[in-house]
């Protein structure tokens, strides 16, 4: 395989570490290859739920009612067709189906008229020592007296306590770049399950964070261990079902188009990383 530049940027996002480590050959399709996948219904009711919460923080605290959120989703969702008109190819009744229950659960564990988030899909970053990790945060709350709090929305069902960990690893992830970017430890990294109305939350120490960059590295010197060598390999498991490329995976017969020129530095790029 060819050698990586030196001035190459590196970079990794919470989405694509949790492609390796579901699926090396997963991250190649994503990130190497760049196949594109269909759109996913579950996928854009999340998009227009975090969309529509985002878009709530723009009113006045008294005005923040479930029957302001709901009249945000008809145009979020024409927002979120402008912006990605592969979505048309989804029936609108099936996208935007359910968001009312949703929004309704979230009103149930959170009160927006005492919340006033100091940032709104932030996006942070920060370097490790070449490695840019990089991501998008729903939402930062900052106390009076400084201390952060990251909240992160999901459309889905809270994870079994075996798989709490890997779910918390997203926000630890952000902590870690706001951590090492501000000099600040967040006090708690908290996430909102809205379709069992259930929130997960930690309250980070420096050793768990100085843990989670062992890990971060760790994984980062794995992709570039594969990218270097080519070998892409599929890890197949329970995910294998919703997959969008099952068809061209060898673990169910399939066959993985060639590596594409300047395949290690696709799998390295930053831009394909930002997701």
């Amino acid at each position: 395989m060819e050698a990586v530049t030196e001035h190459h940027a590196r970079a990794l996002s919470p989405s694509r570490a949790a492609d390796f480590m579901q699926c090396p050959l997963l991250y190649r399709f994503r990130v190497v290859d760049r196949l594109p996948e269909p759109p996913s219904t579950a996928a854009a009711r999340g998009s227009l739920v975090h969309a529509v919460l985002d878009r709530l923080f723009d009113l006045p605290p008294g005005h923040r009612t479930l029957e302001a959120a709901t009249d945000l989703v008809p145009g979020e969702w024409e927002r979120l067709l402008l912006a990605d008109p592969v979505l048309a190819e989804l029936a609108r009744e099936d996208a935007c189906g359910g968001t009312e229950e949703l929004l309704r659960s979230w009103f149930a564990l959170e009160d927006p008229t005492r919340l006033q988030p100091a940032e709104r899909e932030l996006y942070v970053e920060a370097d490790l020592d070449g490695l840019v990790i990089r991501g998008y945060v729903d939402r930062l709350d900052e106390a009076p007296d400084g201390r952060l709090r990251v909240v992160d929305y999901k459309t889905g069902r809270s994870p079994s306590e075996t798989f709490e960990g890997r779910a918390l690893f997203q926000l630890k992830f952000y902590a870690l770049a706001l951590w090492r970017s501000r000099g600040v430890l967040p006090s708690r990294l908290q996430l909102v399950y809205l379709r069992d109305r259930t929130m997960l939350w930690v309250d980070p120490t420096e050793a768990d964070l100085l843990a989670t960059e062992r890990k971060v590295r760790a994984l980062w010197a794995a992709i570039e261990q594969v990218a270097r060598t080519g070998d892409w390999r599929a890890r197949p498991g329970r995910t294998c079902s919703w997959c969008a490329h099952q068809a061209i995976c060898p673990a169910w017969g399939g066959t993985p188009p060639p590596l594409p020129e300047g395949a290690t530095a696709l799998a390295l790029d930053p831009r394909s990383a930002a997701g």
